[in-house]
Formats: C-alpha cells, sequence, structure tokens
C-alpha cells in the first residue's frame, strides 16, 4: 500500500467530502496526501473517487446503517448484560425500575427470551443470587418484584437490546446530527444476519468499484459505552465485551465448554469485568471463546475482499472486541493493515507494535466542532499529541499516518493547516530514515499485570490517549516507556510465576491494591513472590510503583517489602515505631532532577522498613522514593508517576540503575530533562529531540561519551551521524 513517489509525498491520508472538490485538490498538493476517506457522516464524491493514482478509503460499518433490514430480524439485535441500580428493601417486598437510570433511546429489555432463563436477581448484601420463584417481572412497566429481606439490597441482572449503535450515538450527539436515523445494531451471531453482512459486502463492493482500501469500523462488537437517563456516558471500557452477548452465544458457549455462564460473570458485582478488575477464568474462556468466532467470521469478509483485488485493513476501535490484535487468534483473521487514532506516544505504539504489514494512525484532533470551533485550540492540541507521539514513532514508526472528519472545518483553520504539513513533512523524514532498522536498547523491561501481552500498552486506557482520572499516575510509566531506549513487554503474573525469564532485566509492577495491575490476591501466591525475589536477589531489576504487590498477607502489605525496602501504613502496625526517614544527601536516580517532584495522585503512609533503605524523598511524615539494595540486584520505589519530561528521566535512571548499567547512561544521552536521543546502530545514526515547546541548549553526548553542545528550537529534532 506504500506510495513510490518522492520522498515529501504519500503515507498520508486525507479526509473529504462532498461539494469540496477543489479545496481538497489545493490540501492534497500542500500536504502530499496519497489517499483520501470518507468519515461517518460523510461521502467523497465520484470526482474525487477517480483521481489518478489515488488510494481510495471506504468506511465500512459492518452492522451499522441497515436500518432497512435490521428492521427486519428484531431478535437478532445486538445486546448487552446491565444491571440495574442497587436498591435497599425496607419491607418484604422490593420494585426496581431495571430502565430508570438507562438512556431509553439505546437500551430496551429483552422480553422475547424468557428472563427466568437469562436474567438474575442478586442479594448484594449477601452476594447471592434469589430463587426465580420469588421475584416477577411486569414487562409493561420495566418493574421487578422481589421477596426480599428487610434492610437487605439487590440488583436486577437482566438482558437488554442495544436500539442504537453507542459509536453513532455519540457521533450523532457531539456533531448535532439532527434527523439522521439511529443506527440499530444486529448480531452475526443469527443466521439471517450472518448471511446478510456478507451479501452487503459483496453488493457494497461491486458499487464502489473506485474504493480500493476497505476499512472496517470495525467489524461486529462495540466495546461498552452505555449511556444514562441524560444521554451521558454511564459507563465505558474499551476492552468491554458487555455487548457480545446474546442468547444463541451463551448456549453455543454451554455446549463447548460444558458449563454455563450466569448473568453474574459479565454483571461482576456490577464493574462488568472493567480492566482493573481480575479477570475470573470463566470470563477468560468466554473472551478466547468470542474472539474465536469474530476471528473466523472477520476472516470471511477479509477474504471477500480480496476475491474483489481490494485492501482489507480494521479501525481499532469501535466494534473491534473479539478482534484483540496481539491475541492468539488475530493472525487467522488475514487483514491488510490496522489504523487507529494516536492521542500519544502510548496509542502510537499499541498500533505500531501490532504484527500486520500495514499499521497506520489516524493523528488527533479529530476534524470535528469539538476542538474545532471559534476559540478552540487545534493547534495547540496537535503540536502537544505530536510530540508525545513522535517519542514513540522514533522507536517504531507507523507506516502511514492521517486524520478524520471534515476536511471543510479543518479548511477553516489555516494556521492548523500550515502545523499538520509541519508534522506530515516531519514524519515521513522519520520514516526514511529508520523504518527498516532497530534502536538501541539499553535494558529489556517487564511490565507484569493480570492482562500481559493482550492488553499491551492499552493498559490503563480509556480510548485516543484518554485514561481513567486515577490512572494517571500509572498511565505515565507506559508513556514514559513509550519513547524510552528500552525493550518493552508485557507479562501475566502466571508467566513469572515458576521463574522470570532469563532475557529480563528489569520488572516493573504499578497500580492501586488490588487492581489487575499492582496484583491484589495473586500476591497470597508464594511461588510469585519467591520467584520475584529469587530473581531480584540473583541481579535482576524490580521497580515499583504506587502499590505494588500490595495484598494484607502475613504480617505485611507489600508483600515484596523486603525487596523495595518500604511498606505502607494500613493501621496495623501504628504502635511500631519508624524511625528511618532521613533521604540520602546524593542518589544516581535524581542527579539531574531539577523541579518538584510530581507523583500524582499520592499513596499516603509509605514508610521505610530499615535502615539499608535509600531514602530518596521523604516529606509529611512519609516515604514517596526509595532505592534498595537486595542481593546482587536493586529495586527503586515511587508513590506515583504520571507523565512528564521529570519523570521520563526518573524512570530511565531507574532503570539504568536498577540493571546496574548507570555507565550506559552517558552513551547518547542529552544534559537537558527535555531532549532525548535516541540512537540507530545498523545506520550509524542518531537523533535529538526536544520533547518541549521552548527553545533548548543542552550538553549531548554521543556513543562514545564525547560532548558537545547542540541548540534545538521549540519540538526541534536534529540528526547526527556516529
Amino acid at each position: 500500500m506504500a506510495d513510490k513517489r518522492k520522498d515529501n509525498w504519500g503515507r498520508l491520508t486525507l479526509p473529504s467530502e462532498e461539494n469540496f472538490y477543489e479545496e481538497t485538490l489545493e490540501l492534497i498538493d500542500k500536504l502530499g496526501a496519497d489517499a483520501l476517506r470518507d468519515s461517518d457522516g460523510t461521502k467523497l464524491p465520484d470526482e474525487l473517487k477517480n483521481l489518478d493514482g489515488m488510494l481510495i478509503y471506504g468506511k465500512y460499518f459492518v452492522n451499522r446503517r441497515y436500518n432497512d433490514f435490521a428492521k427486519t430480524v428484531p431478535l437478532e439485535w445486538t445486546r448487552f448484560y446491565l444491571s440495574s441500580e442497587n436498591h435497599t428493601a425496607y419491607s418484604d417486598e422490593l420494585e426496581i425500575n431495571i430502565l430508570e437510570e438507562y438512556y431509553d433511546q439505546q437500551i430496551k429489555a429483552d422480553y422475547d427470551n424468557d428472563p427466568k432463563k437469562w436474567w438474575e436477581v442478586v442479594d448484594r448484601t449477601t452476594g447471592e443470587p434469589i430463587d426465580v420463584e420469588d421475584w416477577e417481572v411486569d414487562k409493561d412497566r420495566d418493574i421487578v418484584t422481589i421477596k426480599a429481606t428487610p434492610f437487605h439490597d439487590y440488583t436486577v441482572s437482566f438482558l437488554a437490546y442495544g436500539i442504537w449503535d453507542p459509536v453513532g450515538m455519540y457521533n450523532h450527539i457531539v456533531n448535532d446530527w439532527g434527523d439522521v436515523p439511529h443506527d440499530i445494531p444486529f448480531d452475526v451471531r443469527y443466521e439471517k444476519s450472518s448471511e446478510f453482512v456478507e451479501e452487503a459486502l459483496r453488493k457494497y463492493l461491486e458499487e464502489n468499484p473506485n474504493t480500493n482500501v476497505i476499512r472496517f469500523t470495525t467489524f461486529f462488537y462495540q466495546f461498552s459505552l452505555i449511556f444514562n437517563k441524560n444521554a451521558k456516558q454511564k459507563y465505558v471500557d474499551w476492552f468491554g465485551y458487555q455487548n457480545t452477548v446474546s442468547p444463541k452465544a451463551l448456549e453455543a458457549f454451554e455446549e463447548e465448554y460444558g458449563y454455563r455462564l450466569r448473568p453474574e460473570d459479565f454483571i461482576d458485582q456490577g464493574y462488568y469485568n472493567s480492566q482493573g478488575r481480575f479477570p475470573s477464568q470463566r470470563y477468560l474462556d468466554y473472551m478466547d471463546f468470542q474472539e474465536r468466532f469474530v476471528s473466523q467470521k472477520a476472516k470471511r469478509l477479509v477474504d471477500i475482499c480480496h476475491e474483489y483485488d481490494r485492501y482489507a485493513i480494521m479501525f481499532l476501535g469501535d466494534h473491534w472486541i473479539g478482534t484483540e490484535p496481539y491475541g492468539k487468534y488475530f493472525k487467522d483473521i488475514g487483514l491488510d493493515g490496522v489504523v487507529g487514532s494516536v492521542g500519544d506516544g502510548v496509542t502510537l505504539r499499541l498500533i505500531a507494535d501490532i504484527d500486520l504489514p500495514t499499521k497506520e494512525g489516524r493523528f488527533l484532533p479529530y476534524f470535528f466542532p469539538d476542538v474545532l470551533h471559534e476559540g478552540g485550540e487545534p493547534t495547540k492540541e496537535a503540536m502537544d499529541n505530536w510530540t508525545k507521539a513522535r517519542r514513540a514513532l522514533l522507536k517504531k514508526p507507523l507506516d502511514r499516518i492521517g486524520y478524520g472528519g471534515y476536511l471543510s472545518l479543518a479548511y477553516k483553520f489555516p494556521d492548523f493547516i500550515d502545523y499538520i504539513e509541519v508534522v506530515v513533512n516531519e514524519y515521513r523524514d522519520i520514516y526514511n530514515r529508520i523504518n527498516d532498522t532497530k534502536p538501541r536498547n539499553v535494558a529489556k523491561v517487564a511490565v507484569v499485570n493480570a492482562w500481559g501481552k493482550i492488553r499491551g500498552f492499552g493498559a490503563w486506557t480509556v480510548a485516543h490517549g484518554l485514561w481513567y482520572k486515577n490512572n494517571y499516575s500509572y498511565q505515565g510509566i507506559l508513556e514514559a516507556l513509550s519513547g524510552m531506549d528500552v525493550d518493552v513487554h508485557f507479562l501475566t503474573y502466571e508467566e513469572v510465576r515458576d521463574g522470570v525469564p532469563e532475557d529480563i532485566d528489569v520488572l516493573i509492577n504499578a497500580g492501586q491494591a488490588y487492581t489487575s495491575y499492582s496484583g491484589g490476591e495473586k500476591w497470597a501466591d508464594e511461588k510469585l513472590v519467591s520467584s520475584i525475589r529469587e530473581f531480584v536477589y540473583n541481579g535482576g531489576g524490580f521497580i515499583g510503583i504506587g502499590e505494588p504487590s500490595a495484598y494484607q498477607n502475613n504480617g505485611k502489605f507489600f508483600q515484596l517489602r523486603d525487596v523495595l525496602g518500604v511498606d505502607k501504613e494500613v493501621g496495623f502496625s501504628l504502635g511500631h515505631d519508624k524511625y528511618f526517614v532521613e533521604p540520602v544527601k546524593n542518589h544516581f536516580i535524581l542527579e539531574d532532577n531539577h523541579k518538584d517532584l510530581d507523583f500524582g495522585e499520592n499513596i499516603k503512609d509509605i514508610y521505610a522498613i530499615d535502615e539499608d533503605t535509600q531514602i530518596l524523598e521523604y516529606s509529611n511524615n512519609e516515604v514517596h522514593m526509595a532505592a534498595k539494595d537486595y542481593g546482587k540486584g536493586r529495586s527503586f520505589y515511587m508513590t506515583g508517576m504520571p507523565y512528564s519530561v521529570e519523570n521520563t528521566r526518573i524512570l530511565k535512571r531507574a532503570i539504568h540503575y536498577v540493571s546496574h548499567k548507570e555507565e550506559e547512561l552517558k552513551k547518547y544521552f542529552a544534559d537537558d530533562l527535555r531532549v532525548e536521543v535516541t540512537a540507530y546502530p545498523e545506520k550509524g545514526i542518531y537523533v535529538v529531540v526536544n520533547n518541549s515547546l521552548d527553545d533548548v541548549q543542552t550538553t549531548v553526548y554521543d556513543g562514545d561519551r564525547k560532548a558537545f553542545k547542540v541548540d534545538l528550537k521549540a519540538s526541534e529534532l536534529k540528526w547526527f551521524e556516529g
């Protein structure tokens, strides 16, 4: 799919639309675009589709925009497992309106399948489901009446139809689409829907002969996106399988696995198996089951595209559930490429690390009115986005970049268009220099959590460079790693339980206590604890951020407190004096940090356990940063690490320190925290990049530790040989 013309042309996809022909030609020439696409809510006219030498992308919705068909198969509409709000009984009878907090234009209860078979009422005081004979459903009022125990609280877990596609609905609301019909999504597990999507694709391919790249947006099942009664987001999980259920799927699962799933396996006490929760084996089984199904169905559509001599790519977002790009079955689909939104270094690496022929990033901001409006700052957002994404790009470049939305809207902001020109030209230069080579890595680092490789750089991510409020102290770790000179891997607790892989230099464990990230009850496993102790004792490095190894057990909260040199006071050991409060005066990790330290939403009440702990920061009667020798190995601890140039430098130095590679630091290095150096030994080149919007003069060290001065303008990068 790569364009073979001059170096400063191509590898760029632009959106366009009707009644914008001349302006589109102008921007193609200015920006060097070699591909055009339509967006949700726009259509490319034939005169643009017929442009010589242009790739034409067509957005393709597999189970959206087909309301005429959807209305003929109401029993095949997609479904959710949802929970009512918690309600406390004040007598022996309780009525619950199951839909009272949901958006009535998105959700309706499924009464076509017997609620007594598929629903569940749970006593949330005991945690147990109650007998089906002890509750009744009033379908006309969406009311469930329960024989209750007074002062116990209850929820109803119920199947519901999705009667308005969540992403279509989001775009409808954000972009004020007015009378545009609501898309009704349908489920390809059912025979008529399965047949229809193949027939519809063939029809589309025949009617659009000039569309040579089919961009599936995406396949069959939307990530969890539920709206409340006020048409505001109620629950979102970019990895959620909540919208993949159906009686047919559940029956097929039972037949294959030999056991029946409960509604609670999806409701999960109301947490809906969010990425911060530890997945049960039953939920992991269901994920695997759906991944195999989706990959098989998606392959049928990809094969049809290839039959018509078209490229098939998928959007990493929207209806992407079941296409886990690092999962076991993704390669079976046979896609030619993947495209996803890039909001920072994390989301760029999420795309770039996928094993497909073509990886393409849609850079933010989208050309939408939420940013492109009077008083908006699209150029500022684009600069911030590019500065962060570029760090990751220098580690692993994308094959293509592009933008989405309304080109006519972006055209009204000439300064913004001028900056995009800077971005695309710089991108091409980077790609042409380093695409076929590997960067220098100083260490192999593994992030350990419950999800491992399957989530990778997606951990802590909402979508498109967004993170959950309480996650920013940990999302920063991935952002820092995304462009750092280390080889990053992701491992599950099971993968290190019987021994840390020999090629790993440093393990990182981070997150809030009892989450899938920090480990929770996994740390009750003596084999896991012993395995990591052994790894560090024999010379490995361990970095803990937040509440690593946290699980109250056997007289300690941090199960690796001996490795870390710190623990958290949870109220059990208040009677024990904590004498170790004096920070060390100088330490390698903080040697070039010149600003106040930022720990994010700080973990409180951390204390040093003995005099061997090297306290790096102590304030408010608590430790926020520490290091420790443990056998031949070392550890580093920090209470939180939101992304910043300062914290990136701290993490880099910590990795060097715990892996005993301090002497390697000032190879390909810059003194100024805002500047990073990435080397490509195979080509004998390195790049010095300013990650700030300030002009910078700094001392740079080449691969032989020779120092020289470099002047960099705001966000500038310079290439050197050596």
